[in-house]
């Protein structure tokens, strides 16, 4: 079962993430932040991943913790549930049209964290949601789940538009590259482990 469930608890925040790779999309997400439910929700349905998310932390100072944090976990139960990455294709790359969006994202699950974020976004805030807080939630996916992960804006000027197509861009491209393709045998390296 290519699935996982990770925990973090800290003086800040206090999250429990479950991750079915091989799923239908249904989500349950709490994070106290509506928009980030909003983003999370829709990255479980167009990826194909089935997520439960419950998470709290200290809004009341801002809601950087909880961003990151749920950036930590969400690349830790990618990390646990691919497990040996055999037979998995581990590279993916969506571009993915959200209105006047347009937004990039390639992934390699290499086991070597490489993060590259271009996103122009004018509004500080979509909802309840700080959006440089964007760029700490992807980076922190990276390195906790040591994959290569680049994201482009090609075009677009709405924030919201920007972001949902970021999301949904990397949920695209990570169910591609988590798939197990049946031509594989071993994980696709010429050094037989990644």
């Amino acid at each position: 079962m290519r699935e996982s469930t990770i925990s973090r608890k800290t003086k800040e925040t206090d999250i429990t993430m479950s991750l079915k790779l091989d799923g239908s999309g249904n989500a349950s997400v709490s994070t106290g932040l509506g928009f980030l439910d909003h983003m999370l929700n829709s990255f479980a349905k167009h990826g194909f991943f089935d997520l439960e998310v419950k998470a709290k932390g200290d809004l009341e100072v801002d809601g950087h913790h909880l961003v990151e944090d749920c950036g930590i976990v969400l690349g830790e139960a990618f990390k646990e549930a691919v497990g040996d990455k055999e037979g998995m294709a581990r590279y993916g790359s969506f571009i993915l049209p959200m209105d006047d969006a347009l937004v990039l994202c390639a992934v390699d699950f290499c086991g070597r964290p490489y993060f590259s974020y271009d996103l122009d976004i004018k509004e500080e805030r979509c909802g309840d949601f700080e959006t440089v807080l964007a760029k700490e939630f992807f980076y922190a996916v990276s390195y906790s789940a040591g994959i290569n992960l680049h994201i482009k804006q090609i075009s677009g000027e709405n924030g919201h538009h920007i972001l949902e197509a970021a999301f949904k861009a990397f949920a695209k491209a990570a169910d591609m590259a988590t798939r197990k393709d049946e031509r594989l045998q071993g994980v696709l390296s010429t050094k037989g482990e990644l």
